[in-house]
């Protein structure tokens, strides 16, 4: 297990090697429980499993709703709102359709008692692929979950579904399903474009592989629905495709970024407009993400910089490729933290990503000052460690 000695611990290298690093003090950061003037900030959060339960490859979810509820609140606490149900809770990766629902009424009635705001995908998962074979069979199963999610009261995210993406053979069928559901929605929605890096089965959404084709076909949605569209969240991992579509997007469509590699300076902007923020990388980095933003509502773009500079390493890694595990990560993280029992996720995830991998964000967070026990996330490092068979060192008194 991991070695501690007088503040230190030794972390396992991937040449088999070990290196140690010194546990930074926590930092005492402020809550900021209102929203920000400056920008509208989601946090994508994940589900905690159930330690006791079947959760593994296969099996329906268990969840441990009371650590995923108080998880919830612990965003809250800094002025994020919460992206209910979305790939970051494991969405086609563990968690099932009736867990979805009961997360989504459980956040969605936690949210309205404590005047925060939540949106929540609606995808078509809910339905196998020999129960959608046309384009009108994804419509239909649509309008289910968005109908389900208006219900909850919460706002609506369409998800990118992978059925639509099997049974499309053009753009033209894209704007089908799309013009049926936002022609019928209640209230403004979040479209959500989700790129292959996150989820394979959506390569070519949009009806083409090619970026700039597809994009064509996504801004000519957007301008025909935009009094339907709160805003767009994009998740492709390029900077410079998020700054070329923000300025062509209608006035008053945010774009939401989801890329979690360069998060900090689309937010910022660049002086003539910015993005909003929809991110897994938030439900980590919380507490520097508000500080953050708080400066940026104070128009203090140089403590901006410096509040979000430390938590770019960390996201990175999180999400580097195959970057649909990040997940893992995000999870393991929470649990370093004392957000929840243990080290578990639904679908059996939690063995997506290997020690190293693991103890790398152990230590990038600890550069970040982002673990409010060091001490006690170097104990839970060290029995996933022992566990792994990787043993770094004897603990000293």
């Amino acid at each position: 297990m991991s070695a501690v000695v007088g503040g230190a611990v030794r972390v396992p290298a991937a040449d088999g090697g070990t290196r140690g690093v010194e546990l930074r003090a926590p930092r005492e950061w402020a809550d900021h429980p209102g929203p920000y003037a400056s920008r509208v900030a989601f946090a994508a959060a994940h589900v905690v499993a159930d330690p006791r339960g079947e959760n593994v490859p296969g099996a329906p979810a268990v969840v441990d709703w009371d650590s995923t509820l108080a998880f919830r609140r612990h965003l809250f606490r800094y002025g994020l709102g919460v992206a209910e149900a979305m790939d970051t809770a494991q969405r086609n990766m563990g968690l099932d359709w009736p867990a979805v629902q009961e997360l989504v009424s459980r956040s969605a009635a936690q949210a309205r008692e404590l005047g925060a705001r939540i949106a929540s995908g609606a995808g078509t998962d809910h339905r196998g692929a020999d129960q959608l074979r046309t384009v009108e069979d994804v419509v239909a199963a649509y309008a289910e979950q968005v109908e389900f999610v208006e219900g909850t009261g919460s706002q609506v995210i369409l998800m990118a579904s992978r059925h639509l993406a099997r049974v499309a053979t053009s753009a033209d069928d894209y704007l089908r399903v799309y013009d049926a559901i936002l022609s019928q929605v209640r209230e403004p929605v979040v479209l959500h474009w989700l790129g292959e890096a996150f989820d394979p089965h959506l390569a070519g959404y949009w009806g083409s592989a090619d970026v700039a084709t597809a994009t064509a076909t996504f801004v000519d949605l957007v301008r025909a629905h935009a009094d339907r569209v709160d805003g767009v969240k994009v998740s492709l991992l390029s900077a410079s495709h998020e700054v070329g579509l923000r300025a062509v997007l209608p006035d008053g469509v945010r774009l939401y970024t989801g890329d979690d590699f360069h998060y900090p300076e689309l937010i910022r902007g660049d002086g003539e407009r910015h993005s909003d923020a929809l991110l897994g990388a938030f439900a980590a980095v919380a507490p520097a993400a508000s500080a953050a933003l708080a400066a940026l509502d104070d128009g203090d773009l140089d403590r901006y910089d410096a509040e979000m500079a430390p938590t770019i390493a960390l996201s990175r890694h999180v999400f580097e490729a195959p970057t649909y595990y990040y997940k893992t990560g995000i999870a393991f993280l929470a649990w370093l933290s004392g957000h929840q029992p243990g080290f578990t996720m639904v679908g059996g995830l939690q063995s997506a990503r290997s020690v190293v991998h693991l103890a790398r964000a152990f230590e990038l967070a600890n550069e970040a000052r982002l673990l409010p026990d060091p001490e006690l996330a170097a104990h839970r490092l060290g029995l996933v460690l022992a566990a792994a068979g990787v043993d770094v060192g004897t603990v000293v008194a």
